[in-house]
């Protein structure tokens, strides 16, 4: 009659498949709870490990760089911004996709995507959102 009750019920009982955030990042109004877990009132629960060939935040590194442009042909969403009188890249990592197509034809190797993935902002333009 209720096909969809009994799955109701089954999932009302079982633990929850994601992880709750990990306090160090919690917003700064919830500073009594941190104080908390900092002197061990509170227990949190530790963040689960990353998958292998996860896709995070692109690291550059600038040294290693020839100014080819590859990267800025193959990114999808013109995240990659040539600055000419350097002839090195910017990258706006709020348009990032995180394809790793760039780390891909980077002839050099310049470009590796790293295991950060909370970037969470509210200024696009912010100095952690932008790779140079």
């Amino acid at each position: 009659m209720f096909p969809m009750l009994s799955q109701v019920f089954k999932k009302i009982f079982k633990k929850p498949f994601t992880n709750l955030f990990p306090v160090k990042y919690a917003p700064k109004s919830m500073k009594k709870f941190k104080e908390d877990v900092e002197k061990k009132k509170i227990k949190t629960n530790p963040p689960i490990p990353l998958p292998e060939n996860f896709r995070g935040k692109i690291l550059y590194d600038k040294e290693k760089c020839i100014g080819c442009q590859l990267c800025i042909k193959v990114c999808p969403p013109k995240a990659i911004e040539f600055k000419k009188e350097e002839k090195k890249i910017r990258i706006y990592v709020a348009r990032c996709i995180f394809c790793s197509q760039c780390n891909d034809i980077c002839p050099v190797g310049a470009l590796n995507m790293s295991s950060d993935f909370l970037l969470a902002s509210d200024n696009k333009l912010e100095e952690n959102l932008i790779v140079e």
